[in-house]
């Protein structure tokens, strides 16, 4: 029994792509790595909008550069999912970062894309996170588990006498 070429040859090209999905993905990987990558990534993770106003005195102080670094980071590495770079459910399969940063900017998204005059702002974030199943529930859950983390971080902060 023959296989048609054409039928090898595109095999042969997905399961290729599925080589260069994971070297792309180890190279992000790498990337997040990186000294002043990580201390911004750390600093997110403290960093909890509640309006637009918190958005732009970080972009006006010392955190500038740590919140675009992460926000821009990771909106480019969903560019890199939605233009067929790389295979999203596998993106999605290794990552979960992006849902985090997402998480930490949707609730004043739509106020930094009108106050920066920039409706793409976050768009391909927005779009690979918005395409994860059941993100809706999700979300929400996220958020009150990150409080939950900062009243347990400041409870440790305050019996440390900080």
């Amino acid at each position: 029994m023959s296989v048609p070429c054409a039928l090898i040859i595109n095999q042969g090209a997905k399961q290729m792509g599925k080589h260069e999905d994971a070297d792309l993905i180890l190279k992000l990987y790498d990337l997040r790595r990186e000294t002043v990558m990580r201390e911004a990534r750390n600093w997110l993770f403290t960093f909890n909008p509640t309006g637009v106003e918190d958005v732009m005195a970080t972009m006006m102080g010392e955190h500038s550069g740590h919140f675009r670094m992460v926000v821009s980071y990771w909106d480019m590495a969903c560019a890199m999912v939605t233009n067929g770079a790389i295979d999203e459910e596998f993106f999605n399969q290794t990552n979960g970062e992006h849902i985090f940063v997402y998480m930490k900017v949707e609730p004043v998204l739509e106020a930094i894309r009108q106050m920066f005059d920039n409706p793409n702002f976050c768009k391909n974030l927005e779009t690979v996170v918005k395409r994860i199943p059941d993100i809706e529930t999700q979300l929400p859950k996220m958020r009150e588990r990150m409080s939950r983390f900062a009243a347990m971080r400041a409870e440790q902060a305050k019996a440390a006498g900080q």
